[in-house]
């Protein structure tokens, strides 16, 4: 029996977009809700605000996609031709929507409570296209619409992310269910960290070969780490859940020495757990990362359970006035060394009165480099008020992948103390 897989295609509307003065987060987030109801996404698109563009683009997509959804290109302004756009091409009128109307009203007058009330071309945005079904837009002034032609569903919603999605949540899934038949995809993510891709690949090459053939692996590689993603396309969930796991279980062991996390989770989240099963603290010293660290351990909700808090010590002299650093070991070792940041640690586990402490020091670039010390060069320390273990390391990128890399790798540090110290 064949699988009756569904096809989408995600266009994205807008000048803003082609030059990259916004950065597109819509479609990502059209292509998470698709895939988890199984609908296959086949391109994502971005066009600009031009009538020939967009018609160039519905043309070409509807041969392959029974799902097209446009977002952007629907707001009161002149360079919002999506909707005149649309119902010139499906052949409808504009016709003005009491419901639309009274709702924009009510934003107008109750939530936005705007001087001046509502001006002709925000009423415009209850003109509607009489050949279309409304997907109505809880938060702002523009609903979505949906046409049908020639078997193939078209969407459009607002280029406003939030609106978007909640008229996507909201309407366009349940819709989608409801009308379209589709397989089920299962996804199952592994984090490993310290090796690269290419390795990986090398080491794996068995294991794909063995897949079965409703399984993929995808490689995502991002600052010292991959994340393997095994995708299962099928029609009964239990049976592809328990293929998926069996798969999982040899992947984990084919990887066993750079498993960092068995599940789709980040290292910030998943320390979060560790600390909290522990009932433990921690807090951070930081100076090249410059407080990334602690924005990603703050980031997590609930992370006020466990963090206490970050000195950033860029300086020598913050290192001496805020940590404790003493001044003769930054005259003899200098600030980026395994001596420093050990001192930066045993400084945070005092000041704060944490159980475990990360602390940071190196040298980030484009200059600050010595021949000993190349550009690059870090040191980190993880530990508690009984033990510290330090690490350096070289890494050779710019800037900012030089910051990025050191932020995970101290998590990943503090990763595996916390692993190592609940077995001690």
């Amino acid at each position: 029996m064949g699988m009756n897989k569904v096809y989408a295609s995600i266009i994205t509307i807008g000048d803003e977009l082609l030059i990259g003065q916004t950065i597109d987060t819509n479609s990502a987030f059209i292509a998470q809700q698709l895939n988890h109801i199984g609908i296959l996404v086949l391109r994502r698109i971005a066009v600009g605000d031009r009538a020939d563009e967009i018609r160039f683009a519905l043309d070409q997509e509807s041969g392959h996609a029974q799902v097209i959804i446009l977002t952007g290109g629907l707001g009161p302004t002149a360079d919002d031709i999506t909707k005149p756009f649309l119902c010139d091409y499906f052949g409808g009128k504009l016709k003005r929507d009491p419901a639309t109307l009274a709702h924009i009203q009510y934003l107008f007058n109750e939530v936005y409570k705007r001087p001046g009330g509502l001006v002709e071309r925000n009423q415009k945005q209850a003109d509607i296209p009489d050949n279309c079904t409304l997907l109505p837009n809880p938060v702002g002034t523009a609903p979505g619409m949906l046409f049908r032609k020639n078997n193939v569903i078209y969407v459009s919603l607002p280029g406003v992310p939030q609106e978007m999605k909640d008229i996507m949540t909201g309407s366009v899934v349940p819709l989608l269910q409801k009308e379209l038949s589709t397989p089920v995809i299962l996804h199952h993510t592994i984090l490993t960290f310290g090796v690269g891709e290419s390795v990986l690949a090398e080491q794996l090459i068995n294991f794909e070969k063995n897949l079965p053939p409703s399984v993929s692996l995808a490689y995502l590689p991002q600052y010292g780490m991959v994340k393997l993603r095994l995708t299962a396309i099928g029609e009964n969930k239990e049976v592809l859940f328990s293929i998926v796991e069996r798969q999982v279980g040899l992947l984990k062991k084919e990887v066993a020495e750079h498993l960092a996390i068995d599940s789709n989770e980040e290292l910030e989240s998943y320390i979060g757990k560790l600390l909290l099963a522990r009932n433990a603290t921690v807090g951070t010293a930081e100076s090249c990362t410059g407080g990334l660290i602690a924005s990603l351990i703050s980031a997590v909700p609930g992370a006020s359970r466990y963090y206490e808090g970050s000195v950033i010590s860029y300086s020598n002299e913050a290192k001496q006035k805020l940590l404790g650093v003493k001044s003769n070991t930054l005259i003899q070792f200098g600030a980026v060394s395994e001596q420093v940041v050990k001192e930066m640690a045993k400084g945070i586990l005092t000041s704060l009165g944490c159980t475990y402490a990360i602390a940071v020091s190196g040298i980030m670039g484009p200059d600050g480099g010595t021949p000993e010390k190349p550009v690059g060069t870090v040191w980190i320390a993880v530990g508690n008020k009984e033990k510290i273990e330090t690490k350096q390391y070289k890494w050779g990128f710019d800037r900012s992948r030089n910051t990025k890399q050191t932020a995970l790798s101290a998590l990943n540090l503090l990763r595996l103390f916390l692993l190592k110290d609940s077995m001690d």
